[in-house]
């Protein structure tokens, strides 16, 4: 495993085919700063094109994964509008990152090591596949401590994966939401042990590396597509995707396995 550099924002570690990408500014508990989102675009666009990297862990340094939005560098005292910078800063930067992780050809998954707050909670649900420390939460700041709405598709994220309900209610009552809960209420794959936290999204990342090379883009479109269609428009969708993925190698191959009783060992890009 490469050993990283604790001067960057980002860091950046191989274990095998997995990518694990680590907030750096522990310090803070880990902000959005202008830096951090910049090395974290630039790895994730390098990573789309690195073929022996098959999956992604995002987690943060420290005691945080990540804090959300970097309060502090925000002036007020700027001529202008704050309230337009800000949205013009989302649109061309923030609102692009979630993109790109929604985006990204490979599976990702989150470690939720401590704190994830404000604008973290939505680059966190941006994951496929989100793993949360026992003593880790959610927390939506937003409209109870700053007048505002939740941001980076967090308000998309939640209602689809917990419902308008309690989305609603963590957006107007601002109350934490621990891991266990978060695990009871939908929000994430599982909640686990602080100690075990790492090795064990290192593991499940490892298993979505051995998919086939198109499953994560494959999942995230059927269930988007899902999410806006009748019943019978989306078996229609459905029978499409199998018309076209049933003439791929991977399922010769699954089909091979099962009558062969073996794992299938899926092609590489």
């Amino acid at each position: 495993m490469s050993q990283p550099d604790d001067q960057d924002p980002l860091l950046y570690e191989r274990d095998g085919d997995v990518a694990i990408l680590s907030f750096n500014i522990p310090k803070r508990l880990n902000p959005l700063t202008v830096p951090l989102q910049e090395a974290l675009r630039r790895r994730l666009a390098q990573l789309r094109y690195e073929g022996e990297v098959r999956a992604v862990v995002l987690t943060g340094v420290g005691k945080s994964f990540c804090v959300g939005a970097d309060l502090g560098s925000m002036d007020a005292t700027a001529s202008g509008s704050l309230g337009q910078r800000t949205a013009d800063a989302m649109e061309a930067m923030s609102n692009r990152l979630i993109e790109d992780l929604r985006s990204m050809p490979i599976p990702v998954v989150s470690a939720i090591n401590g704190p994830a707050a404000g604008a973290g909670v939505g680059v966190a649900l941006a994951a496929d596949v989100v793993l949360v420390a026992r003593s880790a939460y959610f927390y939506l700041p937003f409209m109870p401590r700053l007048g505002i709405v939740p941001d980076l598709g967090t308000t998309w994220f939640l209602e689809r994966l917990v419902g308008r309900a309690r989305a609603v209610g963590m957006s107007l009552l601002g109350e934490r939401l621990s891991g266990e809960q978060a695990a009871q209420w939908g929000l994430v794959w599982a909640c686990v042990d602080d100690a075990e936290l790492r090795a064990q999204a290192v593991a499940v990342a490892q298993r979505l590396a051995r998919l086939p090379a198109h499953a994560a883009h494959e999942i995230r479109a059927v269930y988007e597509s899902a999410a806006s269609q009748s019943l019978v428009g989306q078996m229609r969708h459905e029978a499409e995707r199998q018309r076209e993925l049933i003439d791929r190698p991977d399922f010769a191959e699954g089909v091979k396995a099962f009558l062969e009783k073996r794992e299938p060992v899926f092609r590489r890009p």
